[in-house]
């Protein structure tokens, strides 16, 4: 009995800190984005990721702050063409495109400035 509470617990718990993101990620829109030279970010996670959820919540503010960059991400379990395309294997990973150019990769970085670090070495 102990065991199950201990699991439904734990359950409960990574859902409290599940991703709100959702998908907008398309080919069609991250293409057009690298080929007008701008800077893409490209968030890859899990609902029930805690780690992704802090991401997000990094990248939502980020969102705010750099205007011109574009924000896509995804949830890798869903869209794995897109992981396999990008060269994704984790789903705690943020990839910063200037251009065609992949210019930072992070996996599983919470901290706000690594995260705006990345970012910035695509402007």
């Amino acid at each position: 009995m102990k065991k199950i509470f201990i699991t439904l617990f734990f359950f409960i718990c990574l859902s409290a800190n599940a991703v709100e993101k959702k998908t907008n990620f398309s080919i069609d829109i991250f293409e057009k984005a690298k080929a007008s030279g701008k800077t893409v970010v490209v968030n890859s996670y899990e609902v029930w990721c805690g780690t992704c959820s802090k991401q997000t919540k990094v990248l939502d503010q980020a969102e705010k702050e750099f205007k011109d960059i574009v924000f896509l991400s995804y949830e890798q379990s869903k869209n794995k063409d897109i992981a396999q395309k990008l060269g994704i294997k984790f789903w705690t990973t943020i990839v910063v495109y200037k251009g065609n150019d992949e210019v930072a990769r992070i996996v599983g970085q919470t901290d706000k400035e690594t995260i705006y670090s990345a970012i910035q070495k695509g402007i």
